[in-house]
Parts: C-alpha cells; structure tokens; sequence
C-alpha cells in the first residue's frame, strides 16, 4: 500500500531483509494505521540505507513535511553507528529522521527470542512504547531507549491514531 504524501507518514528504510520483516511485521500490527507507513526494499547494508537516504530522501524531506523516515539498521555491536548515522543527518531534518534498530543483528534477536521476524515486529509495535518491560527493554534494543522517546513523540499519533486519541482523554 503506498502512503498519501499529503499527510504525515512514515517511510522505513530497512538495510536488510531480516530489517524489512521486522518492519513488515511492525506494519501489520492491528493499532498501526497502514495508510501512514510504508517500508521500502531492503538496501543491503547500513551504508547503503545512508546513501538512498542522502540520495533520494533528503531533497523530499525538504520539499515534503509530511515525511518522516526511520531507518532501520544493524548496529552490528558498534557503540559510535547512531553518530555515523546522525553526522549524515542535515540539522534541519532531524526531528522528522530517525534511526534504530539491533544492537548487533537482527538473526540473534530472532534466536533469543525464539520468535518470526514478523512476529518481533508486531512485539515491537505492541509494546511501542508503553511497556517498560516488553521487547524495547531487550539487551539488543533498549540502547534504542532515548531515539524511541523521540520518535514516539513525533510518530506515535502518525502511527497509532487510536493509542494517541486515547492518551487525550487521560
């Protein structure tokens, strides 16, 4: 399903297929309005997420505010990988781009957690991020704690318009 540009969205950009899945996954969860997230192929590696990105993303961020893009990467167990990203992130774009993703792969979540890629993505969009004790809070994603606050505040009535209606009437 392709998303309507003139209202705010979510373009995924998954470096793999293991990524994509997850992102599949998150997408078909039942809260997640799938008119405002779309997940793109898979680019083949976290440099080339940076380089589409730069290359074809950029210029539509600036021309369209009703993009967002979350791109979803292997941290591949490197400590310094959210400021690689975030140094090819242009300052007037970054509260509309955000980047999360396994602290080391996707595969080794999949075996701790016994679980589909698919099914870890509907746990990701379940638990996103209400619960302090569900699947964020895993060793391999909680370093993704303070880019899922922000994301949230910006994404969460984009992508969950009934959890966001309901936090109004608290």
């Amino acid at each position: 399903m392709s998303v309507n540009s003139e209202r705010p969205h979510v373009l995924v950009l998954p470096e793999d297929q293991a990524n994509r899945e997850i992102a599949n996954g998150f997408q078909l969860h039942p809260s997640v309005d799938p008119r405002r997230i779309q997940v793109m192929k898979d680019l083949g590696g976290w440099t080339r997420v940076l380089d589409e990105f730069e290359r074809v993303y950029v210029s539509k961020l600036n021309q369209n505010p009703n993009y967002h893009i979350v791109m979803l990467i292997d941290f591949d167990g490197k400590s310094d990988r959210r400021a690689q990203v975030d140094g090819h992130i242009p300052d007037g774009l970054r509260d509309r781009v955000f980047v999360i993703g396994v602290l080391s792969q996707p595969e080794k979540l999949k075996e701790d957690k016994n679980l589909a890629f698919e099914k870890i993505g509907q746990e990701l969009a379940e638990d996103c991020p209400t619960q302090p004790d569900g699947i964020w809070n895993h060793d391999l994603l909680k370093h993704n704690a303070v880019e899922l606050g922000r994301m949230w505040k910006t994404l969460g009535a984009i992508l969950f318009p009934s959890k966001a209606d309901s936090r109004r009437g608290q």
